[in-house]
């Protein structure tokens, strides 16, 4: 049952897609284990914009760093290497930062294509699988640690790296970490619980620490859940959910407003705001390699560093 009147419905066209020259049409250690050893073409993830309106995008099987024009026109392999990134967020200087699942956080140079391990372990311990990560305004790093943690194993973990070096784990009981976004003034944490189908909020606290953390969304059905999130310049939080062919966008409250629908496939993954005015929302559609667009009323929060 839902207290709330149903979302508004919002379609999506397709911005882009993979080329064909770019298919690889090949077999993974990924792909063998999670899709069951199919021949993939890719599996596009990650999306975020740099400065000039270039969209990157990863390619978790192939370990493929991705970069498509302003326009939506040319496709450009930037990196490959021997990973499997799932998450990529571009600070202000420029540096581009990798969660990924085989190697832990690891850095881009985009101007020479090599990658190069930034946070391989915690401590002695290495990681599960990261999936994403974000920065906060003062360059803190939060990122997911989510390997094949569920609800029969809900060891699934949050960290931040602070500014001056030292890596904090948050949080380390979670069913699946996946997608994470602070909300506008960074006192909590919005992090995607992907197998219980919810989305947390983890406080923030100014002295450090975790405490009082809380089920935000429940959502349902689907083959999957939820998944990237990405927040507007109100507070509205948008929520990929995989499986489900949509994403949701809801207020700070947790309101539904809108349900954005795909027009491919239904493992719509994660998002990115974008376009001359910041109400554009780019999805990704892991399943067909397609990039969907979506006009959205509010802008997009302003993604900060403390670099300038």
């Amino acid at each position: 049952m839902s207290l709330y009147p149903p979302p508004q419905d919002i379609q999506t066209t397709v911005y882009a897609r993979l080329p064909d020259h770019l298919h690889k049409n090949a077999r993974s250690a990924w792909a063998d284990a999670s899709k069951g050893g199919v021949k993939l073409n890719g599996f596009l993830e990650g999306p975020s914009f740099d400065r000039d309106g270039n969209l990157y995008l990863v390619d978790i099987p192939f370990g493929r760093i991705l970069r498509l024009s302003a326009d939506g026109a040319d496709w450009s392999v930037i990196a490959e290497y021997d990973g499997e990134p799932n998450g990529l967020k571009i600070r202000n200087d420029g540096q581009i930062f990798i969660a990924d699942y085989k190697n832990g956080i690891m850095q881009l140079d985009p101007a020479t294509g090599e990658v190069t391990p930034y946070i391989a372990r915690a401590k002695m311990e290495s990681f599960k699988g990261c999936n994403d990560l974000v920065f906060a305004k003062d360059g803190s790093l939060y990122f997911t640690d989510q390997g094949l943690t569920g609800m029969h194993d809900p060891t699934g973990r949050v960290y931040r790296q602070n500014t001056d070096g030292r890596l904090e784990c948050m949080i380390d009981t979670i069913p699946s970490p996946n997608g994470l976004v602070p909300n506008l003034d960074e006192s909590l944490l919005y992090i995607a619980v992907t197998r219980a189908n919810q989305v947390w909020r983890m406080p923030l606290p100014r002295d450090g620490g975790t405490f009082k953390v809380g089920v935000f969304i429940q959502l349902s059905g689907g083959l999957g859940g939820p998944d990237g999130m990405a927040l507007d310049s109100s507070g509205n939080l948008a929520v990929c959910h995989a499986g489900n062919g949509s994403v949701w966008i809801f207020s700070e409250l947790g309101e539904p407003l809108y349900r954005v629908r795909s027009c491919e496939g239904l493992f719509t993954t994660n998002c990115a705001f974008g376009g001359p005015d910041g109400k554009s929302l780019f999805i990704t559609e892991s399943d067909s390699n397609t990039v969907l667009r979506a006009e959205l009323p509010t802008a997009g929060k302003t993604m900060y560093s403390h670099m300038n």
